[in-house]
């Protein structure tokens, strides 16, 4: 494979076609395996309508043995193809998170974080009879415990607010025109939001980085690797998500240079970087002051750039070119939208559902 964001697609079981890699090759795994929902029966709405659920074949294992002796084999190929700094993410839900937490350990994996993707728009529980699931879970694990995995600290409080990234992330689900659909019906029924895999890739990889996913789908890993200039290799046993992703993949563009009024404290924070992360503001693009006197770039990371090459936080820079100690940088900024002369505060207050 040649180039920074190239990319390899390979149709079949992900431990054999994994066992045909090079050792030792890979910088980072991320993997979206099935989750084993256990599903009885069809799914329905109060009114009777079906609920559009994963139902597949292949999320289908007979007993809890069988669903171990699977992820234990795919595991173990993956840590095989790391490289030794390398490492793995994984997400899932409370059917299977813990027990391939516990299986990765026992393969010498050393978790690093666990990180919970809280979903501002989770799907409802239907029968009533439970809480609402309203997040997975992702593990960081680096393949072994000596292992020094790279994490981008900086450009992760920089898409924060140039505040700590923590390990809640609030992340819309995927929906809207992102969701990939076939004759009306979705595509994949566990597609996931490029967002999430944005904050992931760009948080522990390096441009030319060569990451890994063994159960691609619809290829959203692939399209976010190839974006962010990252190599990627996906396998697939459908071929029909192979196409999609495929498709997907090859039109990406690679970056270059939620009825009552909450109450104030109850609503969720969104960085700045969360604008990028969406696709609402894209690197590259050009932010301007209320007066247009001073112009700033945004970065991939959430910062900005000013002309004369300083950078930082919408708020940090904003101070510097008003000469004050502070500036809220929400209302500071503006940008061309739609037409539109707005604040960037518009385009938070769409991501909130207030617009």
């Amino acid at each position: 494979m040649a180039g920074e964001a190239s990319f390899e697609l390979i149709e079949g079981d992900c431990v054999a076609e994994m066992a045909r890699l090079p050792a030792g090759s890979v910088d980072l795994v991320f993997a979206d395996p099935p989750y084993n929902l256990q599903l009885g029966g069809d799914l329905t709405r109060p009114d009777g309508s079906e609920v559009d659920a994963v139902d597949e074949p292949w999320d289908r294992f007979a007993d809890f043995a069988h669903y171990d002796r699977f992820t234990r084999a795919w595991l173990a190929a993956a840590r095989r193809l790391l490289k030794p700094d390398g490492a793995l993410w994984v997400i899932g839900t409370y059917h299977n998170i813990f027990r391939v937490g516990a299986i990765l350990q026992d393969l010498g994996f050393w978790i690093l974080n666990d990180v919970v993707w809280l979903k501002a728009n989770p799907m409802p529980n239907f029968r009533g009879t439970r809480f609402t699931n309203a997040h997975e879970t992702l593990i960081w694990a680096a393949r072994a415990r000596e292992s020094r995995p790279f994490f981008a600290y900086r450009a992760m409080k920089a898409l924060n607010d140039d505040v700590q990234m923590r390990s809640d992330w609030w992340l819309p689900i995927c929906s809207g025109a992102e969701r990939v659909r076939v004759n009306g019906d979705k595509a994949h029924p566990a597609q996931k939001p490029e967002a999430l895999l944005y904050r992931v890739l760009l948080a522990t990889t390096r441009p030319g980085d060569l990451v890994l996913d063994p159960f691609t789908g619809s290829g959203t890993t692939g399209v976010v690797a190839r974006r962010l200039g990252r190599r990627f290799i996906g396998i697939e046993r459908e071929p029909r998500y192979l196409a999609i992703a495929r498709a997907r993949i090859a039109a990406a563009e690679p970056i270059d240079p939620l009825e009552v009024t909450p109450e104030p404290r109850s609503r969720p924070r969104i960085p700045f970087g969360l604008l990028v992360e969406t696709g609402r503001l894209r690197p590259g693009e050009t932010l301007t002051c209320p007066h247009r006197r001073h112009r700033a770039r945004v970065r991939a990371d959430g910062s900005l750039a000013l002309e004369g090459g300083r950078t930082g936080s919408i708020h940090q820079l904003g101070a510097a070119v008003l000469g004050r100690p502070t500036c809220n940088g929400w209302t500071f900024w503006h940008v061309e939208d739609r037409g539109r002369f707005v604040p960037i505060d518009a385009l938070r207050a769409e991501l909130r559902g207030e617009g």
